[in-house]
């Protein structure tokens, strides 16, 4: 049965942290101090904390963003995100030409590719960071785009598969719901993020590359996502740390919250987690 746990508490099990951003460490409008705290404290005990995030940004990009936001200097060691992942699936199909679905805040991501953005009819496949509108598209406003698409026979390449994501007090949808819609029609949807493994080579990747042994025994997945972060925990064999209030804050009260309640709401996605908390802390 899953257990509920602080960091201090997991420190001597773990040495290496794949730690989520979204509704775990941020809440889409500010950073969360105990979080953080947790994270720097892990670290200053000797552990290695990389960010894995199912952000279309690249990794700079979202450390910009997080230093932006005030995140203390030392707090991680690596970074890694979807939009890496599916950086390097794009440059397999260049040059080429997408149709475009996404903010202009994403145009980082297509930094040093040979891309142009097209109209649906010259295009070879469709390029996804989330819905036009942040905070208010919804996967059912592409839905003739991609019936056009799925006539094509376009492949959607999605930079985050997140369903929805936390932003302060709101739920918004990512990239994946418009993916997901896709598949669900018959289309195909390419996905590098979580919970597919080439966002976890990156992570590995990079922690070796800094002299640091990693261990899938040794290592812990934090997350608020059944369907990414602890779903991609199991996929590659690691434990994961389920943060309750994230995207399921409002399906589950964290004042009254227990270990049964918590994994039956993870077993109705098929997954589940060794432990569990209200939200990432080092200590009660």
């Amino acid at each position: 049965m899953i257990q509920p746990a602080t960091l201090s508490e997991l420190r001597d099990r773990y040495d290496v942290l794949y730690c989520d951003v979204w509704g775990v460490i941020r809440d889409g409008r500010r950073l969360l101090p105990a979080a953080i705290d947790a994270l720097i404290r892990f670290r200053q005990s000797g552990g290695f904390v990389c960010l894995v995030s199912n952000s279309p940004q690249r990794a700079r990009g979202l450390a910009a963003h997080l230093d932006q936001m005030g995140m203390p200097g030392g707090s991680v060691d690596a970074i890694v995100t979807s939009g890496d992942a599916i950086h390097a699936e794009l440059a397999k199909r260049m040059p080429g030409r997408a149709l475009r679905i996404g903010p202009d805040d994403d145009d980082a991501l297509y930094e040093g590719l040979d891309i142009r953005f097209t109209g649906l009819a010259e295009a070879e496949l469709i390029s996804c960071t989330g819905p036009d509108d942040y905070w208010n598209g919804k996967p059912e406003d592409y839905r003739s785009v991609l019936e056009a698409a799925l006539e094509r026979d376009l492949d959607l390449v999605c930079a985050n598969p997140d369903i929805v994501v936390q932003s302060g007090d709101r739920l918004v949808y990512c990239a994946g719901a418009i993916a997901r819609l896709y598949t669900q029609m018959g289309g195909r949807s390419i996905v590098a993020g979580k919970p597919h493994r080439p966002i976890y080579a990156l992570a590995r990747a990079r922690v070796e590359a800094a002299g640091r042994v990693c261990d899938p025994g040794r290592v812990l997945a934090i997350g608020d996502g059944p369907e990414t972060d602890i779903a991609g925990a199991m996929r590659i064999g690691v434990d994961a740390l389920f943060i309750a209030d994230g995207i399921h804050a409002a399906d589950l009260n964290s004042d009254s919250l227990d270990s049964e309640t918590v994994a039956d709401m993870l077993g109705g996605y098929g997954v589940q987690a060794r432990w569990w908390a209200s939200a990432l802390a080092w200590s009660a």
